[in-house]
């Protein structure tokens, strides 16, 4: 019986993955009519271009090695402002979650600062780096940093008692304590916190 009833739920379950399927392709569909009617409509490709001609375009950069080598290039410039932004927002948002004192120093200038439009910083980053990549490899980093330091602190924050009851009762030392039981606990939320700092860094691009 109780095989049965677990069969019958995988067939329910395959049956809504097929209906999602229909629906996204139903809804592409129709958003791709509407967007050909509208396009027929204006009457000009600088306002609205067609879907084909959008796909001829995009054809078109993928093949053009001097838009292929910029993009690889601001790519190498959103990795390293993640980076740098992993490296210095991990440790300060460790550091704010496990600890009362240093998040009552150090949260008043992160929420100060993180407050502050990043195109408000774009003259001083050329004063401080110049022209070239330093700027954008600055306020890529500077963008992505507030997300991973946040996302670290609640991903600390989140942890039970129970586990660091657990490991000292254990004889765990603080090391042990933070290898396995911070970082391993907090990982979740430290890897939305890096997600959001990558597509963050993307939109933050100049």
């Amino acid at each position: 019986m109780e095989v049965k009833i677990s069969t019958n739920k995988i067939k329910r379950e395959n049956n809504f993955k097929s209906l999602d399927w229909i629906y996204r392709g139903i809804f592409l569909i129709t958003l791709l009519v509407i967007w050909e009617i509208s396009a027929s409509r204006i009457g000009s490709s600088l306002l609205l271009p067609k879907p084909l001609n959008v796909l001829e375009g995009f054809i078109k950069c993928l093949t053009d090695p001097e838009i292929v080598k910029n993009v690889f290039i601001t790519l190498q410039r959103v990795l390293k402002g993640f980076f740098y932004a992993l490296i210095f927002g991990l440790p300060i948002g460790l550091i704010m979650g496990f600890s009362t004192r240093f998040e009552s120093i150090l949260s008043p200038i992160v929420d100060s600062v993180r407050q502050v439009p990043i195109m408000s910083w774009v003259p001083l980053t050329i004063v401080w780096f110049g022209i070239g990549d330093g700027p954008t490899i600055f306020l890529i980093a500077f963008a992505g940093v507030f997300p991973i330091i946040l996302n670290t602190i609640q991903g600390i924050r989140s942890i039970s008692k129970d586990y660091y009851n657990a490991a000292r009762s254990m004889g765990a030392s603080p090391f042990v304590i933070f290898t396995n039981v911070m970082l391993p606990a907090a990982l979740p939320d430290i890897l939305t916190g890096a997600r959001l700092a990558i597509s963050t860094g993307w939109m933050s691009v100049i």
